[in-house]
């Protein structure tokens, strides 16, 4: 289910990252952006550089979802039981959930950087002039070219920004999801069923959006683009020359996405815990 919500969603992801890459003219440029909107990025890729190409980077999608998706579900559960102790009773407090999902998404992310950092240069191509090469010809020579070039350690380029970004984004999906099913369950009517995983699910992706937003932008940014210094050069550049509203550029796409993932993640995964 998760593999085929990533084929489905990878067109959102594409268009997410164009929108956050696109910077605002500044001085006397007065050029148009060149993508407008959820609808207008995806039929500007589509017309300029075919319609398969909103599936760019969909082989780095899944080896990133296959290795932090596992990671980062895997652990959350025994890393909080690990904190609050095994023979404890009762509802866990939210701020252990929150300790729990940040050390989780920051492990799962440290291991699968290379796979998001391959993803979002292969998502960032756009149209190349004629005459001009591709810099990457697929995702394992988009692997093999930027060790080549720019070294192993390049792989983990935009790993702070990143840590901060997908722990953040976990502990806002993860414990969000179980302080939303939580309160649900207390409300009279509601039980343990599909309705309230979807809207806790649904609840999880809209708070992971407006909490991780800021730091997404900069994370696309800094992996797409190496002109920045480091983070805090890319965030304070991005304010100054865009505005505060530039680091929710993508929402729309980004919650469509994250909404739908955690939709699905979250359903899939309460069937598997009732057959297991």
């Amino acid at each position: 289910a998760l593999i085929v919500l990533q084929f489905c969603t990878i067109p959102l992801d594409t268009a997410k990252v164009r929108l956050q890459l696109q910077k605002k003219a500044v001085g006397d440029e007065v050029n148009l952006p060149k993508y407008r909107g959820l609808l207008g990025t995806m039929a500007t890729i589509a017309k300029e550089e075919r319609l398969s190409a909103l599936w760019k980077g969909i082989v780095a999608g899944l080896h990133r979802q296959c290795i932090y998706g596992g990671l980062r579900i895997g652990l959350y559960e025994p890393v909080k039981t690990l904190l609050v102790g095994a023979d404890y009773v009762g509802d866990i407090p939210l701020y252990q959930k929150i300790i729990a999902a940040l050390l989780t998404g920051a492990l799962a992310i440290t291991v699968a950087n290379p796979t998001d950092l391959v993803k979002v240069r292969l998502q960032a191509e756009g149209k190349f002039p004629a005459g001009i090469a591709r810099r990457y010809y697929g995702t394992l020579d988009a692997y093999y070219t930027i060790v080549r070039e720019e070294g192993l350690a390049a792989l983990w380029t935009g790993l702070g920004p990143n840590i901060a970004r997908n722990a953040i984004v976990n502990a806002a999906e993860l414990a969000s999801y179980d302080q939303v099913k939580q309160t649900i369950l207390k409300i009279p009517g509601f039980s343990d069923n599909v309705l309230t995983h979807l809207l806790a699910g649904l609840g999880a992706g809209f708070f992971a959006v407006c909490i991780g937003s800021p730091i997404d932008v900069v994370k696309s940014r800094m992996m797409g683009d190496s002109g920045y210094k480091n983070t805090l050069d890319c965030f304070i550049r991005t304010l100054r020359n865009e505005g505060f509203l530039a680091f929710y550029k993508g929402f729309v796409p980004n919650f469509t996405r994250l909404g739908s993932w955690n939709v699905v993640m979250f359903l899939t995964l309460e069937q598997v815990r009732s057959a297991v």
